[in-house]
């Protein structure tokens, strides 16, 4: 079938089912709602993606992903590792082997597993190839997943108006057709992505950026420090020296229509721009405070909004942090349509309004009304219940707690609740000061049996400006009768050496395991006495924190102990363990 055919055939149906979680005992599970919030796909998938214009949705179920149709029914099961959007008829896919392409029926198209493949733009997809030095060589398939292209360039851009931008050598770049015909050669050590018929350059390494013409001739004299492709007549540049923030917009003739004093600028359609100032002077990694303005250098409104979206139906999505509403391309706020407490986005789709605010999705009918929103009482059982908590005291720290519900002593389920709190990092924090990191925190229901409840915290601290933030992960183990809050050393025998026999056991799946080789040589010294743990039905699962034996990328390093391998050690008349068996 024709994909441009199909994807019409299947834009009412697009429109018609949207993504939507519920927390439960088992975790949060996902599914699919019609316009009027019914659920029309049951709440069976870990993870789920807006249904694209093919009348194709992305789920995930234990870490793998596969595609849905608008039936529920998988046309590929949840075997891959990642699974793109489609572009033209085409997805990538991720798997042990590496990228390929597939079609919407899930066949694969590529006859082999590539380092890297990009989306399709006018019908040609980049790719990459490792070569045995390590080096990347780049190419591009057709949408029957050939090399029309072969791997032979030294970096390459995607294809814009059937032309693309490639490397040659460390000092020259060419502009192509198609089939890989070298139209114009660059002798240039950059030249960046077509945009409107002119290209970013420099002319020696260390200098700075200008722009040509598709046939190599200099429109723009070289005196930025970065420069983007133009859209709409119009490209953002840098002036800064020393990796600063000082943005301007400009002409094609190099003119410039807001000058470059600016922390951030961004295309937002119809011919409207964002143009940002730093939150805080001097620490542009803070972030921007935001003003509407036009392409031809008048600014609509104060510079008040973290955030600015791009126009769709006439509207554009903005916050203060304090709210979340819509403004119209004159900068006012747009009547008739919701206006909500926090920060986040609004997205119009069809009838529906998608709400992702202080880290939750609600859907709205256009008069403002919640249509779907996910739950906040978590039914354990007939008796107890877990119920979510927002704690924000400040634009930059937002966390989601658990409290308990049902316990027969109140005492008891007060001490509980406040550790709870504790262990969600639930804290005092001003609110009308610039933080120097962002906190958010969430919670999970990880295991319930019996009278034992095990809580999953987690959270990401971001210091402004770094790298990357850290990872935080705390288990709560529960006994939901009387309020007991196991430790690791709760499981065992009093006279048994634990620490020795699971960090045997876990030196022995070091060893052996090719799944834990990130494990940095002679870190692994065995566990502590309290080392972080959690349980289920029928496994002990030891971790670790990021960088404490492995790599950053490897998270939290964890090791499942089955109990049949330790049950002579387990004080199995203890209550830990009574607790759940």
């Amino acid at each position: 079938m024709n994909i441009w055919i199909s994807e019409g055939l299947f834009s009412n149906i697009m429109a018609s089912l949207y993504p939507v979680s519920s927390k439960t005992v088992t975790g949060v599970k996902w599914g699919y709602m019609n316009p009027r919030g019914k659920i029309q796909i049951k709440q069976i998938f870990d993870q789920a993606m807006e249904f694209q214009a093919n009348g194709i949705a992305v789920v995930g179920v234990n870490g793998k992903y596969g595609f849905i149709n608008h039936g529920g029914d998988f046309i590929v099961q949840p075997i891959y590792d990642s699974i793109s959007e489609f572009s033209e008829g085409r997805a990538q896919v991720i798997d042990n082997e590496g990228f390929k392409v597939i079609n919407t029926s899930g066949k694969v198209l590529t006859s082999k597993a590539y380092s890297f493949i990009g989306s399709y733009e006018n019908g040609r997809a980049l790719f990459s190839e490792t070569l045995e030095d390590g080096q990347y060589l780049y190419g591009y398939l057709d949408r029957q997943g050939k090399e029309v292209v072969p791997a032979k360039f030294l970096t390459a851009n995607e294809f814009h108006e059937d032309k693309a931008v490639v490397q040659l050598s460390s000092k020259e770049y060419a502009l192509i057709n198609r089939n890989g015909k070298v139209m114009h050669k660059y002798p240039n050590p950059f030249v960046g992505n077509l945009g409107e018929g002119l290209l970013a350059f420099k002319e020696t390494e260390d200098g700075k950026f200008g722009y040509i013409d598709v046939k190599g001739t200099i429109v723009i004299e070289p005196k930025f420090t970065a420069a983007m492709p133009f859209e709409h007549g119009r490209a953002i540049v840098n002036m800064a020296e020393d990796y600063g923030e000082d943005y301007g917009l400009i002409d094609k003739e190099g003119k410039f229509i807001y000058p470059s004093v600016y922390n951030d600028i961004h295309h937002l359609g119809k011919n409207r721009v964002a143009i940002g100032k730093a939150i805080k002077e001097g620490s542009p990694f803070y972030g921007s405070n935001y003003a509407l303005g036009m392409t031809d250098g008048r600014v609509l409104t104060e510079f008040k909004y973290l955030t600015i979206l791009e126009f769709k139906e006439g509207v554009a999505s903005v916050t203060t942090g304090q709210e979340t509403f819509f403004i119209d391309k004159f900068g006012k706020m747009a009547k008739g349509l919701p206006i909500l407490n926090g920060e986040g986005t609004l997205t119009p789709e069809g009838d529906i309004i998608k709400a992702n605010v202080d880290q939750r999705i609600t859907y709205y009918d256009r008069s403002g009304n919640i249509v779907w929103r996910q739950n906040k009482i978590i039914p354990i059982s007939q008796r107890y219940k877990v119920i979510e908590r927002k704690y924000k005291p400040n634009k930059d720290y937002l966390v989601y707690y658990p409290q308990i519900n049902g316990m027969n002593d109140a005492d008891a389920q007060q001490e509980v609740n406040e550790e709870l709190k504790s262990l969600s990092q639930i804290k005092p924090i001003q609110s009308n000061v610039q933080l120097d990191s962002s906190y958010t925190g969430d919670f999970l229901i990880k295991f319930y049996k019996d009278q034992l409840l095990v809580i999953e915290i987690e959270g990401y601290d971001y210091p402004f400006g770094a790298a990357h933030g850290m990872p935080y992960q705390a288990y709560a183990h529960i006994n939901l009768m009387n309020g007991d809050q196991y430790k690791l050393a709760d499981l065992f025998k009093k006279d048994s050496d634990y620490v020795k026999v699971l960090s045997d056991i876990i030196a022995k799946q070091i060893k052996e395991d090719d799944t834990y080789s990130y494990v940095f040589p002679d870190s692994y010294k065995g566990i502590n006495v309290d080392q972080p743990f959690f349980v289920d039905a029928g496994t002990l699962s030891i971790y670790f924190e990021p960088y404490e034996i492995g790599p950053y990328a490897a998270g939290f390093p964890t090791f499942k102990i089955p109990f049949d391998e330790i049950m002579a050690i387990i004080n199995t008349k203890g209550e830990f363990w009574k607790s759940f068996h």
